[in-house]
């Protein structure tokens, strides 16, 4: 258990880029490092997340810890990850007028982005190879990145993986079986999910705290997509309740902290209920996370014992492939898009993809930074 929370916890410090640059960090720990789990695995976790409402990346590290230590497993991977975005956001929302405009902030963050970009990359190669094998799954692969690059958003991405599941269960029958063992639905899990949403919309309060677990709860409950798609879901849901000018600044350090992007409920949560702030920080977070948390334990065995059915096993290799071609898409637009502007940049990220190989994350974390620092001082 003390493994678990060491190893997110040190993610969580260090995972820039948001849920795609974080899958890449999980493979790069928990599959190819550790072994805590395999590349088909893995997939089919990613693969899970995609049709669930919620942060995909924290279901997807919080089922690798429910996948090692059951539920509390999960608790412990949750809390590693998420605390230290969690008190970043809530540090930022004590202090946002400064950080907003600090050089040295800004300047870090230019190079972790670009470190992400390396991440994101290698996780896109290693995917790859592992599971684009044939050419019927390369071509799924790459259909699925030309679809997304032609008609962007979250409902092509559903409808992608929907078609690529389709496709596999009538040319990919002669799959191997996947061997799993079926464990059926953890009704507990889903009625839990179901009665709490049924609360939210159906019993109101006075408890402006009891408000807040509501809104939030409600919001990672039947957001799909993840954190950019969550994020102006929640601008219009709080309304008045924030400043524009506040909001904007969280939305821009959700998106450069590390960890997950949902931790700016900590930040929204300090800022909406100054007369309990700090509690109010919490009660948000647990709010938007708890959902997709209550439906990936719900979903999560019977989803691995459905694979043994050939028709589903061969859906799923389609979906794994699709998966890639998605985060090989995500890796040009935002990921690239938002951090590669200059020759500079781009030379720092092939030079940075050959030292990955070389050197510890976290040496590449500081290297990054300091580089990062260099060019907002040069302005290149």
């Amino acid at each position: 258990m003390w493994l678990i929370f060491i190893n997110f916890i040190i993610l969580g410090c260090i995972s820039f880029g948001g849920p795609v640059a974080h899958l890449g960090y999980f493979r790069k720990t928990f599959v190819q490092k550790l072994g805590w789990i395999d590349d088909r695995l893995y997939v089919q976790l990613i693969t899970l997340s995609q049709f669930l409402p919620g942060p995909s990346s924290s279901q997807v590290g919080f089922a690798i810890g429910y996948h090692r230590k059951g539920t509390l497993g999960g608790i412990a991977a949750f809390l590693g990850f998420t605390a230290p975005s969690f008190l970043i956001m809530l540090l930022l929302a004590m202090s946002s007028d400064f950080l907003s405009n600090n050089f040295y902030f800004t300047g870090a963050t230019k190079g972790l982005k670009l470190l992400a970009v390396i991440i994101v990359a290698d996780a896109v190669y290693g995917m790859y190879i592992s599971f684009c094998k044939s050419r019927l799954t390369s071509i799924i692969c790459f259909t699925t990145s030309l679809t997304l690059f032609l008609i962007p958003g979250i409902h092509m991405q559903i409808t992608a993986l929907i078609l690529s599941a389709i496709t596999g269960s009538f040319l990919l029958r002669n799959t191997p079986k996947i061997e799993s063992s079926f464990s059926g639905i953890n009704y507990i899990a889903l009625i839990t999910f179901i009665l709490i949403l049924a609360i939210t919309f159906i019993i109101s309060s006075n408890s402006h705290l009891y408000t807040i677990f509501s809104d939030f709860y409600q919001t990672g409950s039947l957001v799909f997509g993840g954190g950019h798609v969550v994020l102006p879901l929640l601008q219009g849901l709080l309304g008045d309740q924030i400043s524009h000018d506040k909001f904007l600044v969280g939305y821009v350090a959700a998106q450069a902290v590390p960890g997950p992007m949902f931790s700016l409920s900590a930040y929204l949560g300090y800022e909406i209920a100054p007369s309990a702030n700090i509690i109010a920080s919490f009660v948000s977070t647990i709010g938007i996370f708890l959902p997709g948390f209550l439906l990936l334990i719900g979903l999560k065995n019977a989803w691995h014992g459905l694979l043994d059915n050939p028709l589903i096993a061969g859906a799923a290799t389609a979906i794994n492939a699709s998966v890639v071609g998605l985060i090989l898409m995500a890796l040009y637009n935002p990921v690239i898009k938002s951090s590669v502007h200059t020759l500079f940049d781009l030379l720092l990220a092939l030079s940075g993809f050959y030292f990955l190989k070389k050197l510890k994350i976290i040496y590449l974390v500081i290297i990054f930074s300091l580089f990062g620092l260099l060019f907002n001082y040069l302005k290149i």
